[in-house]
């Protein structure tokens, strides 16, 4: 088998192969000049991941850090069988579902004396504990909860045993630079290394590894630690979010035979080749749209020089969030994981 294969030149490689997920070009350009359009808003700026999202910490400290840290391990499998019966968390409240429910519950943990990021104490958390951390108000539980356990008790093992128990220190060795950052997580947390096989190829898509680099970037607005002269080599996160979104305004399209397959509601399995395809082609559809941005600041000479693959997809995740009942008809592709 040949060398792994990051997640652009992955994308790039999964486009070019798919049978069912397919690229439109005037969607691409429809999506890019709609971006374009908002390219000097706080939706398309490193501060909007605080400025628009309450939830997230607002401090550029070391507990902030590690809270990143505890969410984008268990950044995962948050989608609801019945969308009238989902998880639910409550915090101020106010209750909060899908990633915002995990936010919600680490910030409840926390207020109520629970140090639920400290690596000592989730390094060893038991199930009884992190049932109550992540308790939901409805019926439903947080989905994967013994994953969930696993994951956060190796990390945590992890940053004790490699980084002095703290993120930080982790971060520090990257020396800003965003590449060696991933493959240091990715090298050291197991859960983090999200890697298939596509058409004989070993691929990478490193959803939840690249969105932690960038949430520490967005956190730390870019700056002394977050300051990652290389952030725009990150691509999108693939995820079930982001595909619909970019159906919806035209630029992916499925093929018939998936999208019935998607409105049956089909369980796919990490790795299985059209959830493959879906990803991969997600990735390299967003760098389309980024090629197309920086065609129209080249003809226009105004284009944001912070505008990445990382602000458009946080942008695009929030659209799809935002814009849930128009894109009803346009089912997410299921899959129980780690990964996303």
């Amino acid at each position: 088998m040949e060398s792994l294969l990051p997640p652009k030149e992955a994308g790039k490689f999964i486009a070019e192969n798919s049978k069912d997920v397919f690229i439109v070009d005037e969607g691409v350009k429809k999506v890019a000049e709609m971006l374009f359009e908002k390219r000097n808003t706080k939706e398309l700026d490193p501060t909007g991941w605080k400025l628009l999202h309450e939830l997230n910490p607002q401090m550029m400290n070391e507990e902030s850090i590690n809270w990143v840290f505890v969410t984008d391990t268990l950044n995962f499998s948050f989608w609801s069988e019945n969308d009238d019966n989902k998880c639910l968390i409550k915090y101020k409240g106010k209750l909060h579902s899908g990633f915002w429910s995990l936010c919600a519950a680490v910030n409840r943990a926390l207020d109520e004396g629970i140090p639920i990021t400290s690596a000592s104490y989730f390094a060893n958390i038991t199930l009884e504990q992190l049932r109550n951390v992540l308790s939901s108000e409805s019926d439903v539980p947080m989905p994967l909860i013994e994953e969930r356990l696993r994951v956060l008790k190796e990390a945590g093992n992890v940053l004790l045993e490699k980084f002095d128990g703290s993120f930080l220190n982790c971060i520090k060795k990257s020396e800003n630079n965003a590449q060696k950052l991933l493959m240091l997580v990715v090298e050291n947390f197991p859960s983090y290394r999200d890697e298939t096989v596509f058409q004989g190829k070993k691929v990478a898509f490193y959803k939840r590894a690249q969105i932690l680099v960038a949430d520490i970037w967005g956190l730390l607005e870019g700056k002394g630690y977050g300051l990652f002269h290389d952030i725009a080599s990150l691509s999108m996160f693939a995820d079930y979010r982001i595909p619909q979104a970019l159906v919806y305004l035209g630029a992916m399209k499925y093929s018939q035979e998936l999208m019935d397959k998607l409105k049956q509601g089909v369980l796919f399995q990490s790795g299985d080749c059209q959830e493959v395809e879906i990803r991969g082609c997600s990735i390299w559809c967003i760098e389309l749209i980024m090629h197309r941005i920086r065609e129209l600041g080249a003809q226009k000479n105004c284009v944001n020089k912070e505008i990445n693959s990382i602000l458009v997809d946080y942008y695009l995740w929030d659209y799809a969030a935002n814009h849930r009942m128009n894109m009803a008809n346009i089912p997410i592709h299921h899959v129980r994981c780690i990964y996303y």
